[in-house]
């Protein structure tokens, strides 16, 4: 059984929708879209989540992508993940950009199954646009060292050292 950890939280528009996990055992909670928002290739918008919360200190909420959307869509979380402090007590909104590179000729595209691609993308109010992860967040305590090498295990390497498969 998870352990619970109480999230205090409040609508600041009268359409937000609270997020909830869709299937029993999900660590991510379904976050939606608190109005309609247009975003056209190459453009990054804040998409409002008409929602507030209070976190307890010593945990965080990640903001992190639906893979459905990553998948089927050009639309991108662009600081995935995304951190809510337990301080923050303003609006959440979910910074989203369309990675298309040109515009297509016609209707825009929604986050329904089957209409992804190049263009520009319309996000409906209601729309599931991220998920929320709640994480615990130890407090860093550093000690200054000599040679950081001596201490643990020194794999060796980094950015691509291990090669290609």
């Amino acid at each position: 059984m998870k352990d619970k950890v109480k999230v205090y939280i409040e609508k600041c528009r009268d359409n937000a929708i609270v997020p909830a996990y869709a299937n029993h055992g999900d660590a991510g909670m379904d976050v939606y879209a608190a109005e309609n928002t247009i975003i056209e290739p190459g453009a990054t918008v804040l998409v409002p989540t008409g929602l507030k919360v209070a976190i307890p200190e010593g945990f965080e909420i990640q903001v992190r992508p639906r893979s459905g959307i990553s998948y089927r869509t050009k639309l991108r979380l662009s600081n995935s993940p995304g951190t809510i402090d337990s301080g923050y007590r303003d609006e959440i909104g979910i910074i989203m950009s369309n990675v298309s590179r040109l515009e297509t000729a016609g209707e825009k595209k929604t986050l329904e199954k089957g209409n992804g691609g190049e263009g520009t993308y319309e996000i409906y109010r209601g729309d599931r646009i991220a998920q929320f992860v709640l994480a615990r967040v130890p407090i860093i305590e550093f000690e200054e060292t000599g040679d950081v090498a001596d201490i643990g295990n020194n794999r060796g390497g980094g950015f691509g050292s291990t090669g290609h498969k």
